[in-house]
Order: structure tokens, then sequence, then C-alpha cells
């Protein structure tokens, strides 16, 4: 098939599904630059015997708080509503010499705080498997996109489980890589020293296909590393040789869900008949890590967040006769900022301030330390460690936000792993039956830093055992 059939394709069930679930906020379906452009661009290339990339022609979707030079970059936020980006991010680059086509910007909790897709100035992203369901967030509209099957592949961002908790929601493959294997430059940040940007895909193969194009050293970002990217698919089928997986005993906590609990213990089974050895481990400051990343992300944010002024960034309110420079900052950030952002940047600022710095965030810092430190030595003794994803399948759209804490609590298995820096993902594990409807439920992987490629065997020896991974949401199933 010519790219251009492929996208032609992709952007027609996008305008026919998509106003049902809300995943996109904008498509480059015209204009200089579109998705018809790059794909013809693609064919010509091809036609001339070129040598167009690993991912030529494919369509992919990219999380609308990462920088594109064609269409918007709004972050789901009046803030930003109408920005466009000079420049493209360095992956957004790296796709582009890679052969792919973005086709669409995706949609997101604003700034990227949340963990349902429900925090988007631009209405609330539905899960394909149950429209009345949350997808996940915060990258909720990338993994809907792919579980809906309007795009093969799209790019998400995790600060503290936004890749892995959309992707365990909607049935598909979420990897969050190391800290420092993707380059930042580009997405706009919420919390500088956790963010990393990671691939969603229908299958491990494909995520470890992309998570390659994505990888590398870039000039532009201080933080990513000086390593070589070795190539994740190859040997993906090799099951490491006497594999030990570690399963945190707080990981069983009775807090739960009872449908979770259960797909998590088979998916343990799954492993054991495959040869590997389970080694209960101890991570005791599993159950402190919301209360440090609820401290060191919104500090970060409250920092990152103050150029979003009215004045050098952003929307700018307008002003009343008799109204001040104190006036325009008050009504340009209380109109550009949702409620959830203006909550974190609020918290932020006040564990950053005078007299409480010792107090919360220099101490969060001590606990992010230990966190890391615990996983070290639980890494002593075993290859990876399973936990699940989240606590409960995807609830209900609106269950959850006049609740903060009951929302914070969705990342409780998940935000350690971005305090220590360490790569993780989520692989389909299985079904859970919740109010008569059944819905997918993720496994997470956590591997050593940089151990991205024997994490994503791992996970594909999961994936060949199980049928999980066919799934298809009734959406992309055509149902």
């Amino acid at each position: 098939m010519r790219s251009e059939d492929h996208v032609r394709d992709v952007l027609g069930r996008i305008a026919r599904q998509d106003p049902d679930i809300r995943s996109m906020i904008s498509v480059l379906d015209e204009g200089p630059g579109s998705a018809i452009e790059q794909a013809r661009a693609i064919d010509a290339r091809i036609a001339r015997g070129e040598d167009v990339g690993p991912l030529a022609g494919v369509a992919i979707a990219v999380k609308d708080n990462i920088c594109t030079s064609v269409g918007t970059t709004t972050c789901a936020s009046n803030m930003l509503r109408s920005y466009r980006s000079p420049y493209d991010a360095t992956v957004v680059e790296r796709l582009r010499r890679a052969g792919a086509v973005v086709v669409a910007k995706a949609n997101l909790d604003e700034f990227a705080m949340g963990s349902s897709c429900e925090h988007s100035a631009f209405g609330p992203t539905h899960n394909p498997w149950d429209r009345t369901r949350v997808p996940g967030g915060s990258s909720g509209g990338s993994a809907a996109a792919v579980a809906a099957g309007f795009c093969p592949l799209a790019l998400g961002s995790d600060t503290g489980g936004s890749i892995r908790l959309p992707a365990s929601h909607c049935g598909i493959v979420g990897v969050k890589p190391t800290y420092g294997r993707v380059s930042r430059y580009g997405l706009v940040a919420y919390a500088s020293s956790l963010d990393q940007i990671g691939p969603f895909a229908r299958s491990v193969e494909d995520a470890a296909l992309l998570l390659r194009v994505l990888c590398g050293e870039d000039a532009h970002d201080s933080t990513s590393a000086s390593l070589p990217v070795p190539d994740f698919a190859l040997g993906l089928d090799e099951t490491p040789a006497g594999l030990r997986l570690g399963v945190p005993r707080q990981a069983r906590s009775s807090a739960n869900n009872p449908e979770v609990a259960r797909v998590f213990e088979e998916a343990i089974e799954v492993y054991r008949s495959l040869g590997a050895t389970i080694v209960d481990v101890d991570l005791a400051l599993l159950d402190h890590g919301i209360a440090a990343y609820y401290i060191v992300a919104p500090a970060e944010a409250s920092s990152n967040l103050a150029r979003f002024d009215g004045i050098r960034y952003g929307h700018r309110a307008s002003l009343a006769p008799g109204e001040d420079l104190f006036d325009l900052y008050c009504k340009s950030r209380s109109e550009g900022f949702g409620p959830e952002v203006q909550r974190r940047i609020m918290l932020g600022t006040h564990v950053l301030s005078s007299g409480y710095y010792d107090a919360y965030y220099n101490t969060a810092l001590k606990v992010r330390r230990a966190i890391k430190h615990e996983f070290d030595t639980v890494f002593s003794s075993c290859h990876a460690v399973l936990m699940p994803v989240a606590p409960s399948p995807a609830f209900r759209l609106g269950e959850k936000t006049q609740d903060p804490l009951a929302m914070y609590l969705e990342d409780v298995y998940t935000v350690t792993i971005n305090l220590a820096g360490l790569p993780a993902m989520s692989v389909p594990a299985g079904m859970a039956r919740d109010g008569g409807v059944s819905l997918p439920v993720g496994l997470q992987i956590v591997s050593p830093a940089f151990e991205e490629s024997m994490m994503l065997r791992i996970a594909r020896a999961f994936e060949r055992a199980t049928p999980w991974g066919s799934m298809r949401s009734p959406m992309a199933s055509g149902a």
C-alpha cells in the first residue's frame, strides 16, 4: 500500500469515528506540511529508490505537548490554545527522518497533569473499550487513538505514569524509557527531572521499533545520555536465561481491585510456566512514592509554568480601566490554566516557599534517593520487577474528578519508577469485569536503568505466551 493511501485511510477513520472518543485535538489534514503532503513525499522517495527509513509512510499521532512545526501545540490548555511552534521537537525530527507521517496531535490532561485525560480544555477523551470510561492519563488521547485503530503508533510523555496508565486502560503496549534515553527537547516541561517521551503500539515488536527511532543523545538536551542505542528488536524473541522476576509484597495490596489482583496473579503464573523464578521482594517505600512525587512534581511545575504569565508566553487577558500589571498576571493565569493545573502550581509554590522548603521539598528529595537505592537493592537479586500498572481498571468518566486524592492514588504503582529514573512498560495482561463490562488490564514490567532491551524481551515472552496482545477494542474491530 502506498503511504498516501494508508494516510488517507487513517484520516478517514479519524474523521468518522474520533468525534465519539475525542482522542485528537487537531488533525494535520490540510495546508503546507499536511499528512497527505508528507505521505506523497515519502511515496516519491520510495519511487526513486531511496532508503526512506524503518517507519516509511507509517501514520503516527503525537501528544500535543510535543512541539511540531506544523499545526498547533496546545498542551490541551487555553493558555496555549493557538500556539504554533517554530520548530520540531527532537523526537519529531527523528520520526520524520525515519519516514513516519505525523497525522494528528493527540489529546491529554492539560500540561500533562492528570491520570484520566479529563482535564483538557478541549474536553475529555473516552476509552475505545467503553466510551463511558476514562482512557487513563495524561497521554490518554495517544493511547485511545492506537486502541481505536486510528493509527498503529503514537507518542506520549510519562512524568508519573502517563504512558503506562493509558496503555493499561486501553489494552495496548506503552513504554516509559530510562530518564535520559530519549531527548526532551521540544517537550513542553511539566517536571523536568521526571518527564520522558515514549512510544505506544499494538505489539511489543512495534514498540521496540519505534523506541529505537526515538532514542539517542541530543546536543539540545544536556540530560540525554551519551550511550549507544541498541537495536531493541534484535533478539526480541529470546527470553533471558535463568530469568528471575521480583514481585513486591506491596504490589499485592488489599486495596487493589479484586479483578486487577486476579489478572496480576495469573500473569505471575504465566512467567512461572515459562521457567522464570519468582522472587518475593520488598519495596517498603512504594507506599511513600505518592507523597514524594506530589511534592517534587508540583514544585518543578510551579517553576516551569511561571513563564506562562501573559507577558512572556501564553494567553493574555483583557484589562478593564484602572487594572494594572498585577491584575494582568492574575487574570491571564486564571483564564489560561484549568483547575488541576492551578492546584498543582499552588501546591508546588507552597512547598518551595520560605519556611516549608526543608520540611517538604528537601524531605521529598531524600525519599527519592532512598527509593532509587531500594530499587537498586532489589535488582541485585532479579532481572526485573513485576507490578500492576494501576490498582483498578478504567473508571467511569467523572467518577474521580471531584476527589483529587483518589485520582492521585491511581498513580501509586507508577510514580516511584519516575522518581528513580527507571524504565518501565505496560503490556496487555488480561480482562477485568467491572460493572458488567470487560476492560483491559496491563502488567507493569520495571527493569534496571538502560536495560530496555531486556525489559522488552521479558514483555515479548509474556505476549507470545498469552492471547492478550491480539486484543482489539470494539471500535478497532468494527463492532
